[in-house]
């Protein structure tokens, strides 16, 4: 990707934009730490007992904090592509500010906790209606699924098209191989555009 810089042999660098998302308590921030090669930027605050009853913590109870505005870092591939990742807050109360995040992404990762899959129900849709180019990463909890790829590709109804893998976000080659899948994704469905 990329041109020549002038007078040299070496390509431009080249870069995007890459929105992390997905329900609350899905390893976004997990998966940002693991992959990103600078250190996060975190906007975590400490979660307390105004968010009971708010907030479902059945299956992360450990939970101790949580993303209020976003997460940023950065990786990048093959020496001359940069990713800039923007991950999302989970809970509904702060969607109004996803509009603003994914503003210039080219593509997203919807991480999905497969226990709860009726909370990636809203992330899905949110890019399915925008038009923005998705994969669906299922993170394995506690090293299991509760659903296969194919089992939550047909209960989130999508089509062929859309990725759906596999990707524990406490492992940097998983969380490599997602983004990466997720710019050939985008490149594609752009190509299909045109």
């Amino acid at each position: 990707m990329g041109f020549a810089a002038s007078g040299t042999d070496r390509p431009a660098r080249s870069s995007a934009k890459i929105v992390v998302a997905g329900g609350f308590g899905v390893g976004k921030t997990t998966f940002m730490s693991t992959v990103s090669e600078i250190t996060p930027l975190r906007t975590e605050a400490r979660m307390t007992s105004a968010a009971e009853g708010i907030d479902d913590t059945r299956h992360v109870s450990a939970k101790a904090s949580t993303t209020v505005a976003m997460d940023f870092g950065r990786i990048t591939l093959s020496g001359d592509v940069i990713l800039y990742l923007f991950g999302t807050p989970g809970q509904d109360r702060f969607w109004f500010m996803w509009d603003d995040l994914v503003r210039g992404a080219i593509g997203a990762v919807v991480m999905v906790d497969s226990r709860r899959l009726q909370d990636c129900f809203g992330a899905v849709d949110f890019f399915e209606s925008r038009g923005i180019p998705f994969v669906v990463a299922l993170n394995p909890f506690d090293g299991h699924l509760s659903h296969t790829p194919d089992q939550v590709r047909r209960a989130l109804k999508l089509t062929l098209e859309v990725p759906v893998v596999v990707s524990d976000a406490r492992r940097k080659e998983d969380a490599v191989t997602t983004l990466i899948g997720i710019v050939e994704h985008a490149f594609l469905q752009r190509c299909r555009q045109v």
